[in-house]
Order: structure tokens, then C-alpha cells, then sequence
């Protein structure tokens, strides 16, 4: 009986076409091994270990607060952290307005903060507390003499408080800079009257409603001021209008009402 011959055995260019398969399917095999090897030894050795934790944007608390709001300690398993969690935990806060959490390398966590603006300080019991933007009151951190937002005085109604915080926020953040205090300066004609002492000297009489919109303007409109020949510091009232009155003008004219007022007093 005849020997039948593979036809791969007969021509050389088949059994070398076999052998570099064969042989990529084994280098394939051994890479796939080497890597989950690689993965094994990773996973059980010290490189998996939270080793460096990044925070970035914090300004409102320090950065060690975050590290133990966010429940992760050098040592952990980089794998078992849940970094949604973690970032749900963190936009808990009050003051934060995102978080998120990242892996990076083989064995750093980097936890990127975004704060809510402060826009304001509130002063509480001989002390100063932040006020953000979304209306929340920061009570983890206070300071004894603010300088870098205006401080607010007599608000005590909490909706006319968040209305004020939602106008201030959409200042242009060099304006925001030039206010002092602002203080509730409302009546019986206008319940959205607040008086703003700014840092280069002048009072600005404004109405809540519309104070973002007219007070983005106080650069040009003192500029206009201060290009008159003679002028002096005083009163900035944009409440319907805007125009504009000297402190002597205007404490001139208070001093006459009030000598009136005292002579019709002594006349009865």
C-alpha cells in the first residue's frame, strides 16, 4: 500500500508558513500569560498601594479636610476605591460644587475639587463667615478681618440675603473686588434698597433687583466723575436712573432738613 504524503510535507513553503504560525500562536499565549503574571504580582505588591494623594481647588477648606471627607488613606488598595462614590460624598458639601476622582499611574489618587464662589462675608458674633454664591453660609471657615470680599451687615432675611448673593455673583470679578460692605437699606418704598461702601471711597445706592446689571457699569461712571474739573468723593445712586452727588452736597442738604425739622419741633 501506498504512503500518502502531506502535501505540507512536499513543499517547503507550506511547512514554513505552519511553523510561524505555530509559533505565533505561541508568542501570543506566552503574552498573554506574562501579562496576567505581570497583573498578579502588581496587584499583591506594594505598587498597588495608595502611595501620593493629589487635591487641586481647594481655597475655602484645607486640603487635609478633603483628604478625610473623602475616606481614602495611603495604604489602600487602589483598585478597591469607588471614585463615584467618593466624588457623590464630596458635592455633598455645602461649598462644593463638583468633585471628581482620578487614578493615576499605579499607585496616586488625584481628587480634583470645584468650589462655589465666596462672594461675600457675613458677620456673625464678632466674627466673619463666607458667603457663597449658592447662598450656603460657611461655617467650617471664618476669618477675623476679611479683605479680599465685601461684608455684609444687617441681613436678616434669608431670601433677600440669597437674592443679594445671586447678583453678586454675576459681577465682573474686578468690580466684586471694589466693594467694602453692603448693607440692607430697606423701607416701606423700596424693600430692595442696600447702600454698598466701596474700597476708593464712594457710596453706591442701588436696588437689589437691578444691581448686577448697573453696577458692572461703576468703573466708567466714576471714570466720568473724575474727569470733571472740580469734583470729590460721594454718592453713586443707581437705584432708577444714575447720577451723582458730593458728600458735601449731600450731608449739607441732611444738616438743613434736620435744623428745619428742629425748629418746627421748638415752634410747637
Amino acid at each position: 500500500m501506498e504512503k500518502i504524503i502531506d502535501l505540507e510535507d512536499r513543499i517547503p513553503s507550506f511547512r514554513e508558513k505552519r511553523r510561524k504560525r505555530t509559533n505565533f500562536k505561541f508568542i501570543i499565549v506566552s503574552a498573554i500569560f506574562l501579562f496576567v503574571l505581570l497583573v498578579l504580582i502588581y496587584l499583591q505588591s506594594p505598587l498597588s498601594k495608595i502611595q501620593h494623594m493629589n487635591i487641586s481647588g481647594a481655597q475655602l477648606v484645607e486640603e487635609a479636610q478633603y483628604e478625610s471627607l473623602a475616606n481614602i488613606k495611603i495604604g489602600d488598595s487602589m483598585w478597591d476605591i469607588d471614585t463615584g462614590a467618593v466624588e457623590k460624598n464630596l458635592e455633598e458639601l455645602a461649598w462644593v460644587e463638583k468633585a471628581t476622582v482620578k487614578r493615576q499611574w499605579l499607585n496616586t489618587v488625584h481628587i480634583e475639587i470645584e468650589e462655589w464662589q465666596k462672594v461675600a462675608y457675613l458677620a456673625k458674633d464678632h466674627t466673619f463667615y463666607p458667603l457663597l454664591e449658592n447662598g450656603e453660609l460657611l461655617e467650617e471657615s471664618k476669618v477675623m478681618t476679611p479683605i479680599d470680599a465685601p461684608v455684609f451687615l444687617q441681613f436678616e432675611d434669608e431670601a433677600l440675603l440669597k437674592k443679594l448673593l445671586k447678583e453678586l455673583a454675576e459681577l465682573e470679578p474686578e468690580v466684586l473686588a471694589m466693594i467694602s460692605q453692603i448693607n440692607a437699606s430697606a423701607d416701606t418704598a423700596d424693600p430692595y434698597a442696600i447702600t454698598l461702601f466701596m474700597n476708593d471711597g464712594y457710596e453706591v445706592r442701588a436696588d437689589l433687583t437691578s444691581l448686577a446689571s448697573k453696577l458692572n457699569y461703576y468703573p466708567s461712571i466714576v471714570a466720568q466723575i473724575e474727569n470733571q474739573e472740580q469734583y470729590e468723593k460721594g454718592i453713586i445712586d443707581i437705584e432708577v436712573g444714575s447720577y451723582y452727588r458730593s458728600y458735601t452736597d449731600e450731608y449739607s442738604i441732611e444738616i438743613e432738613m434736620n435744623a428745619g425739622q428742629d425748629v418746627m419741633e421748638d415752634e410747637e
